[in-house]
């Protein structure tokens, strides 16, 4: 039979790619086509309400970023409708954020001034590196990265960027005259510097927005209060003249639809500098954008597909970058209030950008009037709402590590720069990832009083002869070590543990290296004289074990059923002289019923026996058919406990126990034919190898032991 050739095998799966590729650029057709006129009156009306929130928070947004108010504009109305499109998400709303209009602050600071044409220009350029890397992330299917990212990671930088945010408007609300940037000490020390030179009518204007968000907030939760506080004191600046006794207004607005830029302006040489800043917006903005989309979807009940929001947040950045906006994500607000307000499709947030589309063309003359110092305010209480003092103190108490983490991003978004402090936090993310995995708890463990389960109970006692570990992760290369490790000192805790049942039903991934470790371990328990068993291995895994080799090395018989795997190991491997004479304790349920005669002095042979020793076995019918032959009966000797012998012994049998043999308390003929019996066999085959080595040369081993006597329905005698 002929195989596909490796360079056919390459042309399927580039058509496989293709094809799939395909499929996420055809979603807004697939949306169009299955779309119901019944939506159209709740859709429109989410629309209205979204775009009553997205209007004066596009415009602050682009202010945090120091980028005229225009260019937030356009991004909310093109990314909102290609975001919605080309996503994956029905209620994700897509614009200007502002934890991403901060980064974009802090990126763009390093490479042009604020206000400049260069500045306006690398924030375009900033978009399409942003909108490329989503894009990329998102058709090679890399989208299950954003779940990797902490949420700690996110919660600090969201709460660091709150604080930030605020006290970079601080002087825009007491009309200052310096303290640009990020850089908290810098702000705060500028802003205490100028406390003398407050411009009072701007402070008031801001405090009543504030005043006006909070109490609308209370009192009538569902109207939009950043925007009433807006028009209220546009209103007041406007009948007042205050423009004209220093309170900064913000000009007339541009009007038109989203302008595409002159590509030729953009300098291609900044794609170096702004690289880095690029990836941290990309990685936090996909991370909030994955982690709205599925707090939303939760509760809607929809399925998400990650690879296809990764290209549609892609796809916006783009867009946003192209028509005169900047970097775009999305935002929990406003996809709050779109599926709050009933919000069907994702047609609801086409609509609002439509919505703000029609207002900039139709109210860009009434910005004329907007105080800056109103905008500041209603910016200080978006960046007090960014930080999550319910979800802090959930993780503050949850988890030192998630606390350590939030921490870390909290402190480095203050004092680090912000493009940094991000991709920090993801690397620890990355970091405590790894570090997890790569050190899977591996727990020796014992049956529960019902003997139904295993349990980890490390004050109890343990068997002296099996122990039983249960591995919590994957073997792969990074965590092969601290297994091995973890095998090692369990069983130099308990040497005298030479047999290993490793429970694997946990264990999803082994790689070459977990298997190396495997047989490492498998040779070590050998060489001592014990035996390594294993149970509940997966099937992805039981296949690496047979490719590797690993099956056949083990022998198919030590992969015993998770159901019959302790009774195999009792009755078959382990040494029942050490359960009656050196063990205290009944761990196993096959050995509830077993006689304890503890010795302090026994020391188990079993070991011991070289494999070369050569030991005469008699087989139950034969040695039945000897007994009843009249001549030459051999001398039965039965070397269990009284309580096993009263239980059933073979006729004519005589009860010496096995510690009485090899105490020498009875002195064995030698010149007499001994046939040995105990209850598997295992027990004589120790005394015989002792008395071999005495000279005894006339002995016998009855094979199987009683169990095999019993097996072949031969008679027993029962006291």
């Amino acid at each position: 039979m002929s195989h596909p050739s490796a360079s056919t095998l390459d042309s399927w799966s580039l058509q496989k790619w293709l094809r799939e590729a395909g499929a996420f650029f055809y979603h807004p057709a697939t949306l169009v086509k299955n779309y119901r006129r019944e939506h159209i009156r709740p859709d429109l009306l989410a629309g209205v309400t979204v775009a009553v929130v997205l209007l004066p928070q596009a415009i602050a947004y682009a202010l945090i970023a120091e980028l005229p108010l225009q260019m937030g504009l356009y991004a909310a109305v093109v990314a909102a409708i290609v975001g919605i499109l080309w996503g994956s998400s029905y209620h994700l709303h897509t614009g200007p954020t502002n934890a991403t209009s901060l980064l974009v602050l802090s990126t763009l600071t390093t490479v042009a001034v604020p206000g400049t044409e260069a500045y306006i220009a690398a924030a375009g350029l900033l978009a399409l590196m942003v909108g490329v890397a989503r894009l990329g992330l998102g058709l090679a299917h890399l989208g299950v990265l954003a779940y990797f990212v902490a949420d700690s990671v996110v919660i600090g930088f969201t709460a660091g960027a709150g604080v930030l945010i605020g006290a970079g408007q601080l002087r825009h609300w007491f009309r200052l005259d310096s303290g640009e940037g990020t850089h908290f000490w810098g702000l705060i020390s500028t802003f205490l510097s100028q406390l003398a030179e407050i411009h009072w009518p701007s402070f008031l204007i801001g405090l009543i927005v504030i005043t006006l968000i909070i109490g609308l907030r209370r009192y009538k939760p569902h109207w939009p209060g950043a925007l009433i506080g807006i028009i209220v004191t546009a209103a007041i600046v406007s009948l007042l003249r205050l423009d004209q006794q220093g309170v900064i207004v913000l000009g007339e607005l541009p009007r038109g639809l989203p302008p595409l830029i002159d590509l030729s302006q953009l300098n291609l040489r900044l794609i170096g500098p702004l690289s880095t800043g690029a990836l941290a917006i990309a990685a936090i903005g996909l991370v909030e954008s994955i982690s709205i989309g599925r707090a939303i979807a939760a509760r809607s009940g929809q399925h998400l597909d990650s690879n296809q929001e990764f290209v549609g947040q892609g796809l916006a950045n783009i867009a946003a970058g192209l028509f005169s906006g900047f970097a775009v994500s999305g935002s929990f607000t406003r996809t709050a209030v779109n599926y709050e307000a009933g919000a069907k499709t994702p047609l609801a947030v086409v609509a609002s950008g439509l919505f703000v589309l029609l207002a900039v063309l139709l109210l860009a003359p009434l910005a004329a009037y907007l105080p800056r110092a109103a905008l500041a305010g209603a910016i200080v209480m978006i960046a007090y709402n960014m930080v999550d003092r319910k979800e802090i103190r959930r993780i503050w108490r949850t988890s030192r590590g998630d606390s350590g983490i939030m921490v870390a991003t909290f402190l480095g978004t203050l004092f680090l720069p912000l493009e940094f402090a991000v991709l920090s936090g993801v690397l620890v993310s990355f970091g405590r990832y790894i570090a997890r995995t790569s050190t899977p708890p591996v727990h020796s463990v014992l049956p529960d009083k019902q003997f139904a389960h295993f349990v980890y109970e490390p004050a109890k006692p343990v068997c002296p002869q099996l122990a039983v570990l249960t591995i919590e992760g994957s073997l792969y290369f990074g965590a092969c070590h601290h297994v091995e490790e973890e095998i090692r000192h369990n069983l130099e805790m308990h040497p005298e543990q030479n047999i290993l049942l490793l429970r694997m039903h946990r264990v999803n991934l082994c790689d070459i290296s977990g298997v190396h470790t495997l047989e490492t371990i498998v040779r070590l328990y050998r060489q001592r004289g014990g035996d390594v068993f294993m149970v509940g291995v997966r099937h992805e895994v039981w296949q690496k074990f047979k490719a590797s080799g690993f099956a056949r090395f083990m022998g198919l018989d030590h992969f015993p059923s998770q159901e019959r795997a302790i009774e195999h190991i009792f009755y078959k491997v382990m040494d029942p002289a050490v359960c009656i004479y050196g063990c205290r304790v009944k761990i196993w349920k096959e050995c509830q019923s077993l006689p304890k005669s503890y010795n302090p002095d026994f020391v188990p042979v079993g070991s011991l026996i070289p494999a070369r020793t050569v030991i005469a076995h008699v087989d139950p019918q034969m040695l039945w058919q000897r007994l009843n032959e009249g001549e030459s009966r051999p001398r039965i000797i039965d070397v269990r406990e009284p309580v096993e012998f009263n239980q059933g012994h073979i006729p004519n049998a005589e009860l010496i126990p096995m510690p009485q043999i090899l105490r020498h308390e009875v002195k064995l003929p030698r010149d007499q034919e001994l046939i040995l019996v105990c209850r598997t066999g295992r027990r004589t085959t120790q005394i015989i190898h002792t008395l071999q080595k005495e000279g005894y040369r006339n002995l016998s081993n009855m094979a199987g032991g009683m169990v095999a006597w019993e097996a072949a329905g031969l008679p027993a005698v029962i006291e």
